[in-house]
């Protein structure tokens, strides 16, 4: 099978695969530029109330494909950072499932959702300094957002891979799951996420991920959408609520 992006979607939560096997699920360039009118399609779909995003295997993504670098660098890291921006745009939940090696552009685009679940053994590195090439400055923001500046420096000028465990305890990671278990973490994950309110989780992603003048809209957002009052009766009613705000509404 050709490298390719593999997608699917289950009980509201799809699922998008990095599919490379042959070169640990490196990105080639038409990855790169096929992830982002992917992820326009699953945004605007009702029925997806979460994405994740994993790699084919026993790896999660070794990077970008390094023959795609020969040509023009610069292009390349251009199609990255577009996929990665397309990524963290995405306004449904997003949730990188990590096995194995993320390093280079894949933990970019770990980096790029919203939570990242990894399986014990996996191995975390940014690894420009390697290939003297320049970290975008948008993607070095956001690292330094999830880690911190001192980790990021520590990633960025040594380009060392580093495991799940430290990844937990500088932030790069919110859970690590022993062998085995972190499709069924997941599974269960994505299950509570598409039983909350869309209202909330997309305001809070705009607001935890800086936006600053989206105060107003949110608020009459809540106000016209009803998922209050339902949440509020369903909690007093002692069931499920049954929230309808959505993204495109």
């Amino acid at each position: 099978m050709e490298p390719q992006l593999l997608h699917a979607v289950t009980d509201s939560v799809a699922t998008v695969v990095i599919h490379h096997p042959a070169k640990r699920n490196a990105m080639t360039a038409a990855m790169w530029r096929a992830l982002p009118p992917l992820l326009d399609t699953l945004a605007a779909d009702p029925g997806v109330r979460a994405l994740v995003l994993t790699g084919e295997g026993g790896t999660f993504c070794a990077g970008a494909d390094i023959s795609t670098l020969r040509g023009s660098p610069q292009e390349a890291q251009g199609l990255a950072v577009r996929a990665e921006d397309a990524l963290a745009a995405f306004p449904k939940p997003t949730v990188a499932a990590v096995r194995g090696h993320c390093v280079g552009g894949g933990s970019q685009l770990a980096a790029a959702c919203d939570l990242r679940f990894a399986e014990e053994g996996a191995l975390f590195g940014v690894t420009p300094a390697k290939l003297g090439i320049v970290y975008p400055a948008s993607s070095t923001r956001r690292l330094v957002s999830l880690v911190g500046p001192a980790t990021t420096k520590y990633l960025l000028f040594s380009g060392e891979l580093i495991e799940a465990e430290r990844a937990l305890r500088a932030g790069l990671v919110d859970e690590v799951l022993p062998a085995g278990e972190l499709g069924k973490r997941v599974t269960e994950f994505t299950r509570i996420l598409v039983s909350r309110s869309q209202l909330t989780q997309a305001a809070a992603k705009e607001f935890a991920d800086g936006r600053t003048d989206r105060d107003a809209h949110w608020a009459e957002q809540a106000g016209n959408s009803g998922d209050t009052t339902e949440g509020v009766t369903a909690f007093l009613d002692r069931r499920q609520p049954r929230f309808t705000w959505t993204t495109s509404g």
